[in-house]
């Protein structure tokens, strides 16, 4: 059990607010060494500016606006291990005001896949929906469409933050969505052939580019199993002290992830 304990939040939560209110939010903790409290905002990395007061770390909007909806944590931390706890905020809009929401606020998509983000809004008059992302450009394969955000064949690279903006002349609102890209392995070997004489060393190094934690598995093809002698490691190498010419032959890795697999090729040959 890690030393560290919270007494709770003031208040708890959940909060409904009006647009143009003040809000705090104050969060206690207890622990030995005294644990050091930082707030987020959840579907963020950023962490939110505070202020610290009578042993509370507290969280003020002094006037709050419908984009400041959402789930915020206050995390304690010391050296004993870390807790957090969440409130959630709701900002109910004033006449007219527009209100965005997203249809998800965390998706997990695999690479090369078709995405889409759907955003509505509330308001009078109707409020425009634009997108974007955070501290980057749109991906360049995306079209917005009635407040959906289509993005093809994503990547890796296309992993981030996506914010739905609606505005109409009563003021904005935001949501936000979460998006993290994930790929199947692709996998090569160094070097994928190979000369030697009998009881030179032999080594092969598996490489793979995708999404961790991948897993190497090395065999040799058409034999039940690899050379006596042989040694592995977890981080894809492969290793024989001193060849012989019956270690001939071609090897094969396997990465895998969650995702799926990928194979590497090398062929080995051994002459005296």
């Amino acid at each position: 059990m890690s030393n560290v304990s919270f007494i709770g939040l003031t208040p708890s939560g959940p909060l409904r607010v009006r647009m143009g209110d003040p809000v705090s939010v104050e969060c206690r903790a207890a622990g030995r060494p005294r644990p050091k409290m930082t707030w987020k905002r959840q579907g963020s990395t950023l962490q939110l500016v505070t202020k610290e007061a009578n042993d509370a770390n507290v969280i003020q909007w002094p006037v709050v606006h419908p984009e400041d909806s959402g789930v915020y944590i206050c995390q304690a931390e010391n050296s004993e291990g870390i807790a957090e706890i969440k409130f959630e905020l709701f900002v109910e809009g004033g006449p007219g005001a527009p209100v965005a929401s997203v249809s998800t606020t965390d998706m997990t998509v695999v690479e090369g896949h078709t995405v889409t983000m759907a955003c509505q809004a509330s308001g009078s008059p109707p409020p425009v929906i634009t997108w974007s992302k955070l501290r980057a450009p749109l991906p360049w394969k995306h079209t917005v469409n009635d407040g959906v955000l289509t993005l093809t064949d994503v990547g890796r690279q296309d992993s981030g933050q996506y914010i739905c903006n609606a505005t109409n002349e009563h003021g904005y609102s935001e949501a936000y969505t979460q998006m993290e890209v994930e790929s199947p392995p692709y996998a090569t070997s160094l070097p994928d052939q190979v000369k030697l004489r009998p009881g030179d060393p032999l080594s092969l190094q598996c490489l793979a580019y995708g999404s961790h934690p991948i897993q190497f598995e090395w065999s040799r093809v058409g034999r039940a199993g690899l050379p006596a002698g042989t040694e592995t490691t977890r981080a894809g190498k492969l290793t024989i002290a001193q060849v012989k010419s019956s270690d001939s032959g071609t090897y094969k890795c396997v990465a895998s992830n969650h995702i799926g697999t990928s194979e590497a090729l090398a062929k080995v040959i051994i002459r005296a």
